[in-house]
């Protein structure tokens, strides 16, 4: 039986399985130009083992979440962003 994911508090930094940031994924899951989902790869294998969430649509993270063995199972659950947040995108121009 799997054990259910630690969680922490807010201001805590969590563990991932590197230094690298490659974020294979963003999304606007509500369509308000913000993005509210972001799925990075830490290690440089191309797998995905951090995911972040903002739940509430103000631009930050509120969930993050880690994959450190890549099992497709959350390792740790922490409130806010882990200590890891995203980078900023640079400005976009819509023609």
């Amino acid at each position: 039986m799997s054990q259910a994911p630690e969680s922490v508090t807010d201001g805590e930094t969590v563990e991932t399985r590197g230094d690298e940031r490659v974020e294979l994924l963003r999304a606007d899951t509500n369509n308000d130009g913000k993005t509210d989902v972001w799925v990075v790869d830490t290690d440089g294998d191309g797998k995905a083992d951090l995911f972040q969430f903002d739940t509430d649509g103000d631009g930050k993270v509120d969930i993050t979440m880690v994959d450190i063995d890549e099992d497709g199972q959350p390792d740790e659950v922490v409130d806010g962003d882990g200590g890891l947040p995203p980078e900023q995108l640079p400005p976009t121009v819509q023609v």
